[in-house]
């Protein structure tokens, strides 16, 4: 670990309250985490520009980052998921039997009568992995801002009778409420290289019970952190309570799992029967973290979601850690952010999920910009100005495209997209592709990062065609420090009947884009030395050998969110 000059570093997990005129709105869920100090008047100058101006990230210190430390929840609250308020720490490691050696992830729900309670893991004095449960202490007060734990703690432990590895035992789910009036939750853990989301039930979300099997498990994933089960509708975008949801027959369940090994979060769509508390995969889900579909073919991890009743969805919360150095971290005081809140809801196919900003980040964009019917030929590049690049928001639509003269894709890469991408730059030019955006530009093209299509025609006799979405930041910037891996996910679109969208988040140093309305997204940390503030600039782009056409492309410049109060 990097020498710190700092006296004590702290690792948060932030309580996110959706709240109204009529005070708390239900939620599901909570979510992650910060740690660090400092203020950001000793801060250097020059790392600055990398602070995000529409991401929540606290004024300073680590969101689950680079340097381990001293692991509390911190709280932050909002009225509309864009600006926040910072509140006092709502849970302290402090207690040697429960949580001294740090207060680990965990997941609120709302029992009958709206009270909330918190499950969370903790550390003790033995170094296990505990869950301990935590509730308001006045329930009166709509931001909860005082929370107790209750003598009964820890109320789930590990023991030589019931086979739980201590270290490997963290991150409760949101519980689920049966039809027989018995509560659920999922804890993650592993028996070998077997991803385990071991099955609790409860009477009263006190005195727990390990069920006889778990919920679901698969081989070769390893670790299974922050596991993740709900409900989704079939047929519309509507959002469904896990615990309203047992005779609902148009639904399917969502099981997320964050992968250790690999910092991926990745799911799987199947069926859940509440008689036997088990989940099946649909039939064909592919059930490993390296080629299974995931929330994101980026930097996101260890995400947490939450029902919104008010608005019938369901809304996910991500942490996007750094790819700069450690050292650069420390140096600059802070570490991490959180991916702008995403909605969740099933493909009409039923096979996976759409993911996309929140209808409340809109409120931030100014000063929209818009183009429409513009044919990018072969080698060209195209500014788009009156924009504030290094804080935008980005949509374009290609089409036009003649599918025809598409390369064919050797079979062998249809589960390596994140390869393929790597291989294939937006250096490399090929017959269709890569076209899409360069954002974070500076003037002489010395740094820039791309986001951009290639479709290949999928079998040498077929007419079926595969679109690959990449996200380059092999040229992002000139320092050589920071981490440079390019992303890569195939996007299930049909080129020949739809029009290849993209929408690209641009915050100084996070740039998250979602292919055809969230079926793929991609969120990538970049570090420019020279395309920063006013310096940056935003680009349409084609290198292919064949021309496509913009149909539309919209841009907004988008304001900084307040992020007030103290911690």
């Amino acid at each position: 670990m990097a020498t710190s000059p700092l006296s004590s570093l702290l690792l948060l997990t932030i309580v996110i309250l959706l709240l109204g005129q009529g005070g708390v709105h239900k939620i599901e869920a909570s979510h992650e985490v910060y740690k660090g100090y400092q203020s950001l008047e000793t801060i250097p100058p020059k790392f600055q520009p990398y602070r995000t101006g529409f991401h929540f990230q606290p004024p300073r210190n680590w969101i689950n980052g680079s340097v381990w430390g001293n692991i509390v929840w911190a709280h932050a609250t909002s009225k509309d998921l864009v600006n926040w308020e910072l509140q006092p720490v709502a849970l302290s490691a402090a207690e040697p039997n429960m949580d001294i050696n740090g207060a680990w992830s965990g997941s609120a729900t709302i029992l009958p009568g709206g009270k909330p309670v918190i499950l969370y893991t903790g550390v003790n004095s033995k170094n296990q992995q505990v869950q301990n449960v935590a509730v308001p202490k006045n329930t009166s007060d709509p931001y909860l801002i005082e929370w107790t734990k209750p003598p009964q703690n820890p109320i789930m432990s590990p023991t030589t009778q019931n086979q739980i590895n201590s270290s490997s035992f963290r991150d409760p789910s949101t519980g689920w409420l049966g039809p027989d009036n018995i509560w659920r939750v999922v804890v993650g853990s592993k028996i070998g290289r077997r991803g385990v989301a071991i099955l609790y039930k409860s009477k009263d979300f006190v005195n727990w019970v390990k069920d006889e099997k778990p919920l679901h498990s698969a081989h070769g994933d390893g670790m299974w952190e922050c596991p993740a089960f709900y409900p989704v509708s079939v047929g519309n975008r509507n959002s469904v309570d896990t615990s309203k949801s047992s005779h609902d027959l148009n639904v399917k369940y969502v099981l997320k799992m964050s992968l250790d090994d690999i910092k991926h979060d990745y799911y799987t769509v199947g069926s859940y029967s509440y008689h036997t508390d088990v989940y099946t995969p649909n039939k064909g889900s592919i059930e490993n973290g390296f080629s299974g579909l995931r929330y994101d073919y980026g930097k996101l991890y260890a995400s947490k979601s939450f029902y919104d009743g008010e608005k019938n969805r369901r809304v996910l919360w991500g942490w996007v850690n750094e790819s700069s150095s450690v050292d650069d971290d420390v140096k600059k005081g802070w570490s991490g952010v959180m991916a702008v809140p995403r909605r969740i809801w099933l493909d009409k196919s039923g096979k996976q999920l759409h993911i996309n900003p929140v209808q409340e980040i809109a409120k931030l964009r100014v000063n929209p910009v818009n183009l429409r019917n513009h044919v990018l030929k072969p080698s060209s590049l195209l500014k788009v100005h009156n924009i504030t690049a290094a804080q935008a928001d980005v949509e374009i639509a290609f089409e036009g495209l003649d599918l025809s003269k598409a390369e064919v894709l050797d079979p062998s890469w249809i589960s390596k997209p994140q390869v393929l991408c790597n291989q294939n730059d937006s250096s490399v030019g090929g017959s269709l592709g890569p076209f899409g955006l360069r954002v974070l530009a500076s003037r002489g093209m010395e740094e820039y990062t791309s986001v951009f299509f290639r479709v290949f025609k999928k079998y040498t006799k077929s007419n079926q065609h595969m679109v690959l979405m990449c996200s380059d930041q092999s040229r992002s910037s000139l320092d050589k420090d920071v981490d440079k891996s390019n992303y890569g996910a195939f996007v299930d679109v049909n080129p020949a009947h739809e029009k290849l969208s993209l929408r690209t988040l641009i915050d100084h140093s996070i740039v998250e884009s979602f292919a055809a309305k969230g079926k793929s997204c991609i969120t990538s940390r970049v570090y420019p030395k020279l395309a920063i503030n006013k310096a940056a600039h935003l680009y349409a782009f084609n290198d292919g050998l064949q021309s496509v056409k913009i149909s539309r492309l919209n841009a907004w410049s988008m304001k900084s969110v307040q992020i007030t109060g103290k911690q």
